[in-house]
């Protein structure tokens, strides 16, 4: 076996030796089965190109121009992230030589590699934006190279190639000024307006053609309309991986049977169809595409917000788009109604003029002390119309309540600052008051509340008031010069006013009753004449069931009709009124 293994290997030898030599090969080109290291990617003319670019891989394409051609132009539009990108041109002085060792697998760019020649670098951009290079072609015998390149991520770029002298016409064109312009910025809607594009101006019968687009984000601007693509897209793959997971965090009663459920869940769905136009892409957004109009009005934003506003002017025919030069505006912030202070035991009358801003009015108190205790006090004077307070204090409701013709008081305790915040409640949007005017209240309108506010130094809650607010007579000791009256009062020490008026001539004792009973929540003695009170006592009883106090009238006058009134004077808060009686001396006594 080792003697035949030897002799096969002499023989081997010697027929190499022997033999014919090796075919000689021209040394500018390769053998026919010969692979090149880099395939050639020829660019086509006049077709828009869509290349991917790897991360920090350059992509070349090579071109030729036809002899006749005299100008030139190359065309990059980057899609979301910047690129380098570059144009060179190898000139060689012969074209290489025809063989018969030639096949179809060989490029020519791989023979002319071989060859002599010089390579010239006539342009190079970096960015994000579209650039375009026009120029004067070089010899017959070159071979232009377009390099890509992205250093950041993935991404893709389109590339056109153009020769001629006019126009490609591929990309729509932008005007001499292609600035977004803000015509008009509101609190929930921003007016745009730019110069049109020449592409529409120039040919009216291609205006079907193009459409302007208008893109609303609150982040920042795009320099293309397939930046804005992936940003979108990028958005929403962010939401369907949250809703994965908030999905995987539910706890199911079969652990073993969980994942499969949520793929058998998700095998199920429907996919999302890819969109098939600007339309389909936005359609979540405002305002998007607005035909040939140069005129845009969004609406329906948040107030005090910043927006970014992206114009995309959009080829349908080729597929491509150019962007102008995009602008932000910040939206106005809602009107605050002003905020006034009230001074210390200060009275004062909240009128409700017309609906809107005229409801609601926003007021401030400190209370004084270090005890930081106040009483509120509010009472509405319109009647059956309710006015909603509510008393806020470092961004914390406090309490919330409805106020009407009946006395309210709410204590205030705990804080150096409190904010009352009155509203009118059943009042129609954007109409004026129904109530009538009324000359006895002030401003002369029923739709109003009384309020005061006071500092409480020593107090631990809110005051008293009495368990009735009637007035009592008593026929008996009724006469003809005068009366005596009875009401309720507290266990608090405090001041009890009465005051008389005479009804007039021509009004009859029920207009006086229904005439008082209509001013009875407002009227109070801040408003009455001092001719008009005929006494004054204190009282204070530590029973509340024995709390009555009476006082006799006199000084009347023989059969007349009196309506008289009392008021409890308190060092808090306002004054408490009992509702009017009418009592009407004896004719004989």
């Amino acid at each position: 076996m080792e003697v035949a293994r030897v002799s096969w290997c002499l023989g081997v030898a010697l027929a190499l030796l022997c033999g014919p030599s090796w075919p000689q090969v021209h040394p500018a080109l390769a053998p026919e089965n010969e692979v090149p290291l880099r395939p050639t990617a020829w660019l086509l003319e006049e077709r828009v190109t869509t290349v991917p670019l790897p991360k920090g891989r350059a992509r070349r394409l090579y071109f030729t121009l036809k002899k006749k051609t005299a100008l030139m132009s190359v065309t990059v539009s980057p899609c979301d992230l910047p690129i380098q990108w570059s144009l060179a041109a190898r000139t060689f002085k012969d074209k290489p030589v025809k063989s018969q060792q030639w096949s179809a697998k060989k490029s020519t760019p791989e023979v002319w590699w071989r060859g002599l020649g010089t390579e010239e670098r006539i342009h190079s951009f970096t960015g994000n934006v579209m650039d375009t290079y026009v120029g004067s072609s070089h010899a017959p015998a070159s071979v232009y190279i377009l390099r890509l390149r992205s250093k950041e991520n993935d991404t893709r770029a389109t590339v056109y190639l153009h020769g001629g002298t006019g126009p490609s016409g591929a990309f729509p064109a932008l005007p001499a000024d292609p600035r977004v312009h803000t015509l008009g910025v509101g609190m929930t809607s921003v007016t745009l307006s730019w110069a049109p594009s020449p592409s529409l101006t120039g040919l009216p019968h291609t205006q079907k053609n193009y459409e302007y687009c208008v893109l609303i984000n609150p982040k920042h601007n795009y320099p293309s309309l397939c930046a804005a693509r992936e940003a979108i897209r990028k958005w929403r793959e962010k939401d369907q991986k949250r809703e994965r997971k908030e999905r995987q965090r539910k706890v199911t009663a079969w652990p073993i049977l969980k994942d499969w459920w949520w793929q058998q869940w998700e095998a199920y769905s429907e996919p999302e169809a890819p969109p098939s136009s600007p339309h389909d892409e936005f359609a979540d957004l405002q305002c998007v595409c607005r035909g040939t109009e140069s005129v845009c009005t969004v609406s329906e934003l948040l107030p005090d917000t910043q927006y970014y506003f992206d114009v995309f002017v959009i080829d349908r025919l080729n597929a491509t788009s150019v962007t102008y030069t995009g602008t932000f505006a910040h939206t106005h912030e809602e009107a605050q109604p002003a905020i006034t202070p009230l001074r210390e035991g200060e009275l004062r009358w909240v009128t409700f003029r017309n609906g809107g801003s005229g409801s609601e009015q926003l007021f401030s108190f400190r209370p004084r002390g270090w005890q930081q205790s106040g009483l509120l006090t509010l009472q509405s004077c319109s009647g059956s119309q309710k006015v909603k307070v509510t008393v806020s204090s470092k961004g914390q409701v406090l309490t919330s309540q409805s106020v009407g013709k009946d006395l309210s008081q709410i204590w205030l305790q705990g804080s150096p600052f409190y904010l009352i915040h009155l509203e009118r409640e059943g009042a129609p949007m954007g109409q004026a008051s129904s109530a009538a005017l009324n000359p006895a209240l002030p401003g002369g309108l029923k739709d109003s509340v009384k309020m005061q506010s006071s500092s409480a130094y020593h107090r631990r809650g809110i005051p008293s008031l009495p368990s009735t607010l009637q007035i009592k007579s008593f026929n008996r000791l009724r006469g003809c010069n005068s009366i005596t009256l009875a009401w309720m009062g507290t266990e608090e020490r405090s001041l009890y006013c009465v005051y008389r008026r005479k009804l007039g001539k021509g009004e009859r004792e029920t207009e006086g009753s229904s005439a008082a009973a209509a001013t009875a929540p407002c009227l109070g003695p801040e408003s009455r004449s001092d001719t008009e009170r005929v006494l004054c006592k204190y009282f204070q009883e530590l029973n509340p069931r024995r709390a009555v106090t009476t006082a006799v009238i006199g000084g009347l006058e023989l059969g007349t009709a009196y309506v008289f009134d009392v008021y409890l004077m308190r060092r808090w808060g306002i004054p408490v009124k009992y509702n009017s009686k009418i009592i009407r001396t004896r004719r004989e006594c």
